[in-house]
């Protein structure tokens, strides 16, 4: 169902629609903002009346909602270890980042707006913290399996240090795609993966 309650899209051609909208409206939103956006705008972007749009979306704020989690969902399930085939862990965590920082440089026009409109909108504040929280929850499976076999060090408690480097890998995300704040993709990447390693304490195992 959607964020609504109404029943999703049950016929290819409303899926496609629905998705021609939330492209429609990710165009819409990064040219005009949040505040400035208009359903109105949305409808005549993906070429349907305004009609079109309600029988998708109950507002703005809904479509908002539905593109954020389109592009949370693309971050947060990168499915890393399975493309990449790898099992040592240093590289799994450089191409986890990798892929997050690809992510982010792509919606880095979203990720603005998102980061906007949490500051104002109570909604929108609870969904970035359980954003944060799917992304710290996954990070911190990985940390307790890593000390579980004895790569990771052990007195670290797993959801306060995935809380903290998963905040790292995200406000620099920020300060280089949004920010422009001048760093090197390369240099990021590395950096940031060499600050995971040393704040794991991270030990050679039997894959590394």
């Amino acid at each position: 169902m959607s964020e609504s309650g109404r029943v999703a899209p049950r016929t290819q051609r409303g899926v496609r629609t629905r998705a021609a909208l939330i492209s429609a409206a990710r165009e819409v939103f990064e040219r005009d903002g949040y505040l400035d956006a208009r359903i109105a705008d949305i409808s005549k972007a993906a070429g349907m009346a305004s009609g079109s749009f309600y029988t998708y979306f109950d507002s703005k704020e809904e479509i908002f909602a539905a593109l954020v989690e389109q592009v949370s969902e693309e971050m947060l399930h990168p499915h890393v270890r399975e493309r990449s085939g790898t099992t040592d862990v240093r590289a799994l965590i450089e191409a986890a980042n990798r892929d997050y920082l690809l992510s982010y440089k792509r919606n880095a026009r979203l990720m603005a707006l998102f980061e906007q409109v949490a500051q104002v909108d109570e909604n929108f504040r609870r969904m970035r913290v359980e954003r944060g929280r799917a992304f710290a929850q996954r990070n911190a499976r990985l940390i307790r399996t890593l000390q579980e076999s004895g790569q990771a060090a052990a007195d670290l408690d797993p959801m306060i240090t995935s809380h903290a480097l998963s905040a790292m890998v995200s406000r620099m995300a920020y300060m280089v795609f949004v920010q422009n704040q001048r760093i090197s993709f390369e240099k990021l990447v590395t950096t940031l993966t060499q600050l995971w390693i040393n704040g794991l304490q991270l030990k050679p195992g039997e894959n590394s």
